[in-house]
């Protein structure tokens, strides 16, 4: 019969085998299409610095990062005069009065200092002479005093200036009073937080109504290191020393831990006792509010209220040491690269390994990214470890479902191939030809016992019936001599007009073959008297089954064509089992098996009862005669 289920030798897959192979590339190139669209997307948004929802998922990660990192020393040579708790109770009113700002700016000054900030407001006018005094120390000791922008809500709060990096623009800023102002440098103090209100930057350069407008930390970083700043792509370069800057010339934050771990020096101690003051020569002082209830405070990984000044204290460090995270558009491209490669890998191994290997594989690639991420978080990189994770999460659900629906459909069309397949070849086989496309494409010999059954008389019924109705009785014939052989073991390898073939000890030969094929035979005598007796066609004697059964020697193959094979069973002992019914034929018998297979069936042939004769024959075609057993009488 013809295989439509198997393959030529050599070839990989063929039938439902390859189709399976085809039904899986659609929904893994859509998956494909869909983790190189999303992950693109998101890349573009990315290099874009657009604010999604990945900050939301990015900052307990960096938080994270910071935690495994731990709190790392800062530099010793920036100071913090704070405006402390007791500080504000031992003036009695905050804000402090302008003398006693004046005051404390004078002491520092006269122990020289590197560099002094002044991170508090005055946008507010007070007492002219006051003013005026303050406005003079502040000259004098060439301090940098703080301003404030303010940015717009709504359709304009991205706002960029595209000439100049797209640096953001301010609504509007809030400057010291003209007095305090004077001719004294002035830098913004804004600080870029997150959803959550940690500071993640702070922006360096900010357009103004005309002009580009310095932050508090650049000027005052400047100022110390006797040098301009200079912008050269992801980088701000004072003398020697370059900070890596992220887009929009925003600094990344490196917090160096929690509060009070920059040097810290109470403003109200150095008021009562100038000598502290000695200790400030030679160290950038940054003067800021560290007290509680004054509200300037933010929540850090290491601190959940470090003052705003130590925040500022903390870029300042970084522009002087080059200490702060690397996180610009090179960094951001990094990033983006990483996300198409995560999520295309989990397309394709979700949609076309095996569901063990895939889902192992893209937990191990996320895991593995985030210790890329945190590795390289130890070294001052900050890579996005929540973008890949973004880039891969609806691509795996996708083709999850992609793939459920392609093995239901694989296994569809397989359990459609092998029921077609049944149809031209035994169940036996085409389970096994299903399941191995190469079955026997290497001949096997084996041992096995061959029945022939056909039946006597039906050229006549046949010629009575006419070609439908013959038909329709082979059908029925067939089928019952089918169930018979199966319910032995056997496999029906040829039905052959009237007749069949049939082979026991196939797929693999085993003891019981020989008993099997002589009791298949004698139930196919009764079941097939039996049924023929229904027939009306049929008259008492005029149609009657034959059997010839043989065991021996017999090669399984596959022969003709690579796109067209039948399963065959040869060899002389389908050959001898071929000419017992002639020789049933010949001596008018029902039955007739060699001595070999009784020989072979052993106990279970022990009552030869059934038997009525024993002859020595001679075969066509061969030259020694053989033993054989007859049976005659009906049941």
């Amino acid at each position: 019969m013809a295989d439509h289920g198997a393959c030529g030798k050599g070839e990989p897959t063929c039938g439902a085998v390859s189709m399976t192979g085809r039904w899986r590339v659609m929904p893994a190139l859509l998956a494909l299409v869909l983790a190189l669209a999303w992950s693109g997307l998101l890349g573009a948004w990315h290099l874009a610095g657009r604010a999604t929802v990945l900050d939301r998922l990015e900052a307990p990660l960096l938080d994270l990062r910071f935690n495994l990192a731990g709190p790392r020393p800062a530099p010793d040579d920036i100071v913090i005069v704070a405006i402390d708790d007791a500080t504000v109770a031992q003036s009695g009113i905050y804000p402090l009065p302008r003398s006693t700002v004046t005051a404390l700016v004078d002491t520092i000054a006269r122990y020289r200092p590197r560099a002094i900030g002044l991170d508090l407001l005055f946008f507010d006018k007070g007492a002219d002479a006051a003013d005026r005094a303050l406005a003079a120390a502040l000259e004098r000791s060439g301090t940098i005093i703080a301003a404030a922008a303010l940015f717009a809500r709504g359709p304009d709060a991205a706002l960029r200036d595209r000439r100049h990096g797209d640096i953001p623009v301010a609504a509007r800023v809030l400057w010291p009073n003209d007095v305090i102002a004077g001719d004294a440098p002035v830098g913004l103090v804004n600080i870029a937080t997150d959803n959550g209100g940690t500071p993640r930057h702070v922006p360096l350069l900010v357009r103004g109504s005309a002009d580009l407008l310095p932050s508090f930390a650049l000027l005052l970083a400047a100022r110390a290191a006797e040098a301009e700043p200079v912008f050269e792509g992801d980088e701000v370069r004072l003398g020697t020393t370059a900070s890596g800057v992220d887009l929009g010339r925003h600094l990344p934050l490196r917090f160096y831990g929690p509060r009070g771990t920059i040097s810290t020096v109470p403003a109200e101690q150095i008021l009562h006792d100038e000598r502290l003051a000695g200790q400030l020569a030679g160290k950038i002082v940054i003067i800021g509010t560290t007290a509680i209830g004054t509200g300037d405070t933010f929540a850090t990984p290491y601190d959940p209220v470090l003052p705003g000044v130590e925040v500022l204290a903390t870029a300042v460090g970084h522009l002087l040491a080059g200490d702060g995270l690397v996180r610009g558009e090179a960094i951001r491209r990094i990033d983006v690269a990483a996300a198409a490669a995560v999520a295309v890998l989990a397309a394709l191994v979700l949609s076309l390994a095996p569901w063990g290997i895939g889902i192992g594989v893209v937990v191990l690639t996320a895991a593995a990214w985030l210790a890329v991420a945190i590795a390289a978080f130890a070294h001052g990189i900050w890579l996005s470890a929540a973008l890949p994770l973004a880039a891969m999460a609806p691509v795996i659900p996708i083709a999850i479902a992609g793939r459920q629906i392609t093995d239901r459909l694989a296994q569809r069309r397989l359990t459609l191939a092998k029921q077609a397949l049944a149809l031209f070849q035994p169940p036996a086989l085409a389970s096994l030809i299903a399941a191995d496309p190469h079955f026997l494409a290497e001949p096997r010999t084996q041992p096995a016992a061959v029945l022939f059954v056909d039946l006597s008389g039906f050229t006549l019924l046949s010629e009575r019936l006419g070609p439908a109705a013959t038909r329709t009785f082979l059908k029925d014939f067939h089928g019952l001599v089918s169930d018979v052989v199966t319910a032995h073991g056997g496999v029906v390898m040829n039905y052959m007009g009237d007749g069949a073939m049939s082979v026991f000890g196939l797929p693999e030969p085993a003891p019981a073959d020989a008993a099997n094929a002589l009791a298949a035979a004698g139930a196919a005598i009764i079941e097939v008297r039996r049924w023929l007796a229904t027939r009306p066609e049929c008259g008492p004697g005029s149609i009657d089954l034959r059997a010839g059964v043989h065991c021996g020697e017999v090669v399984f193959s596959r022969l003709g064509a690579s796109d067209h094979q039948h399963i065959t069973v040869a060899g002389d002992s389908v050959n001898v089992a071929s000419r017992l019914l002639e020789v049933a034929k010949q001596a008018r018998a029902a039955l007739v098996a060699s001595d070999d297979v009784i020989a072979a069936a052993g106990a279970a042939a022990a009552d030869t009862d059934i038997f009525e004769d024993r002859r020595t024959v001679t075969i066509r075609g061969r030259r020694q005669p053989l033993a054989v057993r007859f049976r005659w009488v009906r049941t």
